[in-house]
């Protein structure tokens, strides 16, 4: 078969895969074998002025449809609300989503105080003058305000949350975290950062241009009322005092049903509808319910990213990835258990082929 073809072939195999939710029949083939048939020409994730936004074998970028369905899902779906709507909080104003501010090597650095110095990385941090902040500048002092910043030259991350600015130029904040985007190292154990769940906002922020592209290729951040005292890799730092299991902890992940009908939807919906169901959310905070997370941008449509909201909790299950952890303090998954498809798509090995013994 011609490459074109056999690349067309898997893409329309998977979104039928993902569609009915098919059970393949365990086939013995070795992951050398796969990896002969696929090769690496689609060995591409993310990315944001031409960075990767971590590597294509992060767990954020991994897909999770063929994952096994967590034993705690219903519970967990149940406490964040099984009737609550989808909402994505975020669209075309301004201070509707967090902004990501993309900057060269040269941006003067400021002195940055956090409340949680221990947790966080010390400052000075490359915050220019007009930066653009979660909720505009006008935003209560005491909100979020997440600064998020990228140097495109560097691809390096920074994140400041709670952050406000001094008269003498210096900025004050709740944490900060710097971060190589080249790699997949994550924060010490019990450590916050911006988010509640010990993560970098970045990576599961829903972008424009991403959906311009026709794909999605990494899970979105979401929040929920209440969580457990508890995290599940790859978070790293829980934000409750609640013990009952029922309640989901931080880095719990779910996923749109299979079978869910995305049909219906616009385009552009059916992209985010279709990155849920292969890629999932992670839950990074406390907030209100099935809240995603994305960038603001003029060209969102807000009606219709309204109709979103017409998917209710119940069409989400709670996944079981622990199977993909290969180091613990790395965002990496074992790369002998993922294979990436063409577009980006890809399947656990072990739950798709039966591929290891």
């Amino acid at each position: 078969m011609h490459s074109r073809s056999m690349s067309r072939f898997l893409v329309c195999l998977i979104e039928f895969v993902t569609a009915i939710g098919l059970v393949i029949q365990p086939v013995r083939v070795s992951a050398q074998g796969i990896a002969g048939l696929l090769g690496g020409a689609f060995d591409t994730g993310p990315n944001i002025g031409g960075c990767p936004v971590f590597t294509t074998k992060n767990i954020w970028n991994t897909p999770v449809v063929q994952l096994p369905r967590s034993a705690n899902s219903d519970n967990y779906v149940a406490r964040i609300g099984a009737s609550s709507s989808l909402h994505p909080n975020f669209g075309s104003t301004p201070d509707n989503g967090i902004p990501v501010n993309l900057i060269g090597p040269n941006v003067p650095q400021v002195p940055v105080s956090f409340l949680y110095a221990d947790d966080s990385d010390p400052g000075p941090y490359p915050i220019p003058a007009n930066v653009r902040i979660e909720g505009g500048p006008t935003a209560s002092s005491d909100s979020d305000r997440h600064i998020l910043i990228v140097d495109v030259v560097r691809c390096l991350l920074y994140e400041v949350g709670g952050a406000n600015p001094q008269p003498d130029g210096s900025w004050s904040a709740g944490a900060g975290i710097k971060a190589d985007l080249t790699v997949d190292m994550l924060r010490p154990l019990n450590m916050t950062t911006t988010d509640a769940a010990g993560l970098a906002v970045l990576p599961g922020l829903l972008r424009y241009e991403e959906v311009a592209q026709g794909e999605i290729r990494h899970a979105i951040r979401f929040t929920a009322p209440q969580t457990q005292k508890a995290y599940l890799w790859p978070a790293r730092h829980f934000a409750s005092s609640i013990t009952d299991t029922t309640y989901p902890p931080m880095g719990a992940r779910f996923r749109l049903k299979a079978n869910y009908n995305i049909s219906g939807f616009s385009r552009n919906n059916q992209i985010i509808l279709r990155a849920l169901k292969i890629y999932g959310m992670i839950l990074a905070d406390n907030g209100s319910p099935w809240f995603l997370t994305g960038k603001p941008d003029p060209r969102w449509n807000d009606d219709d990213l309204h109709q979103l909201q017409q998917i209710s909790g119940s069409a989400f299950e709670a996944v079981d990835e622990a199977a993909l952890q290969m180091i613990p303090d790395s965002a990496r998954v074992d790369p002998t258990k993922v294979v990436q498809l063409p577009g980006g798509l890809g399947l656990g090995l072990g739950s798709l082929l039966g591929l290891l013994p």
